[in-house]
């Protein structure tokens, strides 16, 4: 017997009978995503969601949409190529964007959320609508008719193995790993001091000084830490983006004061001088009684993590809500297998989006499940499909995971590096401004052609 939430009888078997509808399967951000893109244009939606039926490694809660790493959503700046995909985003009427908007936490120039309050309104939002169906079960084969598969970097062993016969291919994988948690009141304000670095967004992150002695000794106990093992038949190869703080450590003990420990644009106040390196930590929910550990995504087993975590000072008697941990995500090979439609080249009804593409972050992930939710109404309609424009962050993004010449493919973030060149020569900051500017102009010239809201 299928479960299917609290969906009504009644509201089954409308959809049953609907003309247009589309199979959704993963109720991450890209099948919610897509799903409401779906149901905006008239198209019924099965959405299919595995948890809390079948749970995975990562998730806590059965919502959709739930963010299991960060709850940031990266800089909001336009001279980011991430914050300029947030400002398309918003053009184009995404429910990820309305949501992560309405659940916005304090984090300087970054956009970051409370995860419960984002999740409860797109779980809210979908199950309201009255033309998605939310359904709590497994898919475990591919359904003929029309689809999209946006099942994530977890999706089911069942799912993978058939997919993998539909490809004649292995996945290719990567290892991602989710940073900690600790209590607002178990952090100690006496050490740990309010700033965001060059007060780019005031003091909305609290930091923990470490002097060079500290540093050293902290960088060493990481890398003495006993770590979770990996299993026999994984070959470990992490996302760059988002490396385990014990793989930055071992490629150089000055690596983690470079990155997520650079102390730069920080003046401890109690002094007036500058920390050897930071850890900093950023609020995670919207009473601010949550703290994330910012960038310390970590595969130490949980004693250590605790033992270790708790040198740092200002965090002595930290009380961690969540440890960090290291997961398989699952990506497949988008270039040689996706049209720029996001459609399976070999078949015209089936649409690939998120993570499992090769879209690295959250609102990568849910820009592509807008372009495939859109694409998967326009063609039960009949009617012609999508390709953003190259110039602009969504169009930019997909030529990426989509360019049939590319080689040794991996996950990518959203960045300038990816766009077209512009005719004038400019450098910095200017010349993302510049991009950015052409992506907004362009993007409202190809709603206008397209009729896109």
């Amino acid at each position: 017997m299928q479960k299917r939430g609290n969906v009504s009888s009644n509201k089954h078997e409308m959809l049953d009978t609907f003309p247009l509808s589309v199979t959704v399967i993963g109720g991450g951000l890209a099948g919610s995503e897509a799903a409401w893109q779906l149901a905006h244009q008239g198209v019924a939606v099965r959405l299919h969601e595995m948890r809390p039926v079948r749970p995975t490694d990562a998730h806590h809660t059965d919502k959709l949409a739930e963010l299991v790493c960060s709850n940031s959503f990266r800089s909001a700046a336009l001279v980011a190529a991430v914050g300029l995909l947030k400002e398309e985003m918003r053009g184009l009427g995404s429910l990820v964007m309305a949501a992560a908007d309405a659940a916005r936490v304090p984090a300087g120039q970054a956009l970051a959320v409370d995860r419960h309050v984002f999740a409860q309104y797109i779980t809210d939002a979908l199950a309201a609508h009255p033309l998605v169906e939310v359904r709590r079960e497994e898919v475990q084969v591919i359904p003929s008719g029309p689809t999209v598969i946006a099942s994530g970097p977890l999706t089911s062993p069942a799912l993978s193995e058939h997919l993998r016969a539909l490809f004649g291919r292995e996945y290719l994988y990567f290892y991602d790993a989710i940073s900690p948690v600790v209590t607002a009141d178990s952090i100690d304000t006496h050490v740990a001091f309010r700033a965001s670095r060059y007060d780019h967004g005031g003091d909305d992150y609290l930091n923990c000084p470490l002097s060079q002695a500290e540093y050293y000794q902290l960088v060493d106990d990481i890398l003495a830490a006993e770590k979770v093992p990996e299993k026999a038949f994984e070959q470990c190869r992490y996302f760059e983006g988002c490396l385990p703080i014990e793989e930055m450590a071992r490629r150089g003990k000055d690596t983690l004061a470079y990155g997520p420990m650079k102390p730069v644009g920080l003046t401890d106040p109690r002094g007036g001088t500058r920390p050897h390196a930071v850890v900093q930590l950023r609020q995670d929910d919207r009473a601010g009684t949550l703290w994330g550990l910012v960038g310390f995504q970590t595969k130490m087993t949980y004693p250590e993590q605790r033992r270790i975590f708790r040198t740092i000072p200002g965090l002595e008697k930290a009380e961690f809500v969540r440890l960090g941990s290291l997961h398989r995500n699952t990506f497949i090979e988008s270039p040689r297998l996706l049209r720029p439609t996001l459609q399976l080249r070999q078949r015209d009804d089936l649409f690939f989006a998120g993570q499992m593409i090769g879209v690295e972050g959250y609102l990568e992930s849910a820009a592509a499940g807008w372009l495939a939710g859109r694409n998967a109404g326009l063609q039960v309609k009949g009617q012609p499909l999508l390709t953003p424009p190259l110039t602009t962050a969504l169009g930019a993004m997909i030529a990426y995971v989509t360019d049939p010449e590319r080689k040794d493919f991996q996950p990518m973030n959203v960045n300038y590096g990816l766009f077209p060149g512009l005719p004038q020569r400019l450098r910095g900051r200017e010349k993302k401004q510049a991009m950015a500017d052409r992506a907004l102009s362009d993007l409202a010239s190809w709603q206008a052609e397209h009729g896109l809201c």
